[in-house]
């Protein structure tokens, strides 16, 4: 087997090779990054509704795929906030949250979730990714960010009942102050550290001194919601038996969403590491290697996994070059479960609340859409019904995506069976513009010169047909019909067919068609159909400025209409 083929089947086989200098920059980004995973781990599986010691499993086996499968292998892979919110969200009603069905849902969505982008990969279909657009994303990541802030708010400031219940009966019983001071002091600290060196671990440090200062105050035996107990060990292979249809149909549109949004994520850490590097980003690889990575998760009993941008980010920062630091990252967290879990048990929920909170501040961004109404508003309003719909459909809040994904391709389908279609005119500097938009003169009498800025197939033909025919109507001493061809790249029968109609429909009203600039593949599906046969009604020229002089020349030759 040769070397290339190696390299994509086995793609950490092109790893440089370690050298002392090295190890010994991606050994510290490595630190930092791992000092990130266990905080975020736990607290994103209890977001995700699951036992704690899975989001630690979720970092470490899937992760370790990611890394060695993956192009791009400076990716901070492992649970992420919106992954895990998508999770919590999806399974609520079909489940008790944390219990054994509700580990086997979670597992289901991670498998089938993997097993769609490992075969998306396989057959690469990452052009997909394309068919999600900046708003359609920007709108449910705004809804979500919020969601997840809802969710984690009583965690937070320590409430021990329901909101509808603090509002029937408003009452400061209703708090645990101490969870509150944990919450709130902990959300200080990470906001504050975040803003004097983002690539500081402040979330390790942050927990490790709520621990002990809740160990010092008894906090866990007054009562005080903590971690609590956390299994030592590697995790035990995992298999969740087989679902009932209903279930399994209930997991088909979460599963589809899971899967689109972390690749979403995956992409845009991705892009930001090739760009930074100088090469160019593999989707297809990615798909696979983070289709393997949830699988795996899976099977350890854990969770969807995904690429976090701001574990992504801290990554690149911390100096990090290759694969090796996610390696020294994984070497803490497998000390972690090994070692360490017991450290965790006097961590109170409400700091683990607070770091959740405090990684996805940066996911709220309200100027965004004010920004996007200066670009496009139709665009503007696809991001807004999907944040609307987003917020009004949870906990099934892949509905927001979807009906944004359906928005956005209609409103692609329209401009597609709407092209832009003007008719041109010789603008003072020599170029063909809008005549209609510059207020120039026809290119010459009884001619119409068209240009349509489209594909001519199935979705452009009737449009350019209606156009003609409503131009022939109005302007009846109209003779010559010159089609601009340059912008048409590609042509499909129904094209053909609309092109052929065209030349009869000229040859009926005694008229010539004239055609400018045809491209080449253009060109060619034409003659193999036929359609560009000689004949007296039909001229083709190979470029702008020769139909320009022909057609003026046959102006000056007929004399005024």
């Amino acid at each position: 087997m040769s070397i290339p083929v190696l390299h994509r089947w086995l793609p950490f086989l092109a790893w440089p090779r370690p050298t002392a200098a090295l190890l010994q920059g991606e050994f510290w980004a490595g630190m930092t990054v791992g000092l990130m995973l266990v905080p975020q781990g736990v607290a994103y599986a209890a977001l995700a509704g699951m036992p704690l010691v899975t989001g630690i499993y979720a970092s470490l086996v899937p992760a370790l795929v990611a890394v060695l499968w993956s192009s791009s292998t400076r990716l901070g892979v492992g649970p992420t906030a919106l992954t895990s919110l998508l999770i919590g969200a999806s399974l609520t009603g079909m489940a008790e949250p944390g219990s054994a069905q509700w580990v086997a849902l979670a597992v289901w969505m991670a498998l089938l979730s993997g097993l769609l982008q490992l075969v998306l990969g396989v057959v690469r279909f990452g052009w997909l990714l394309n068919l999600v657009t900046s708003p359609v994303l920007g709108g449910f990541t705004q809804a979500a960010a919020l969601l997840i802030l809802a969710s984690q708010l009583p965690a937070l400031l320590g409430l021990r009942t329901s909101w509808h219940a603090l509002a029937q009966s408003p009452s400061p019983h209703h708090f645990d102050f101490t969870a509150l001071a944990f919450g709130l002091g902990s959300l200080a600290l990470l906001v504050l550290a975040r803003r004097w060196r983002p690539s500081f671990p402040a979330a390790i440090v942050v927990i490790a001194l709520a621990a002990l200062v809740s160990w010092a105050m008894g906090y866990a035996d007054a009562d005080g919601a903590v971690i609590g107990h956390l299994p030592s060990g590697l995790p035990s292979p995992y298999w969740p038996g087989w679902l009932s249809w209903d279930d399994m149909g209930a997991l088909v549109m979460p599963v589809m969403v899971i899967t689109l949004v972390s690749f979403l994520e995956t992409a845009s850490s991705a892009k930001v590491e090739h760009q930074q590097g100088g090469t160019r980003w593999n989707e297809n690889q990615d798909l696979i290697a983070h289709g393997m990575a949830k699988i795996s998760s899976g099977l350890c009993g854990s969770f969807a996994t995904s690429a976090s941008f701001s574990r992504s980010a801290i990554n690149l920062y911390a100096g990090a070059k290759t694969g090796w630091a996610t390696l020294f990252a994984l070497l803490l967290v497998l000390a972690t479960l090994l070692w360490l879990t017991p450290a965790l048990y006097h961590v109170p929920q409400s700091v683990l609340a607070a770091v959740v909170v405090a990684a996805i501040t940066n996911l709220i961004k309200p100027g965004t859409m004010f920004r996007l109404w200066r670009i496009s508003r139709v665009e503007t309003a696809i991001g807004l019904a999907t944040f609307g719909l987003t917020l009004a459909t949870a906990p099934r809040m892949y509905w927001g995506v979807l009906v944004g994904l359906l928005m956005n391709l209609s409103h692609f389908l329209y401009q597609r069976l709407h092209p832009r279609i003007i008719e041109v005119g010789l603008h003072p500097d020599g170029s063909l513009r809008d005549r209609h938009l510059w207020q120039i003169a026809p290119l010459a009498p009884q001619v119409l010169a068209l240009r349509m800025d489209a594909e001519l197939d199935f979705a452009s033909a009737n449009a350019l047909e209606r156009r003609v025919a409503d131009e022939l109507a109005q302007r009846p001493d109209t003779r010559h019909l010159c089609l601009f061809a340059l912008p048409i790249n590609r042509i499909d029968v129904t094209g053909v067919e609309a092109f052929m109609r065209l030349r009869a429909l000229l040859q009926s009203h005694g008229g010539m068609l004239h055609v400018s600039g045809i491209k080449l593949p253009v060109q060619r599906t034409l003659e193999n159909a036929g359609a560009l046969a000689p004949g007296p009604n039909f001229v083709m020229y190979r470029t702008d400025a020769e139909a320009i002089a022909a057609l003026q020349q046959t102006a000056a030759e007929n004399g005024p209409a």
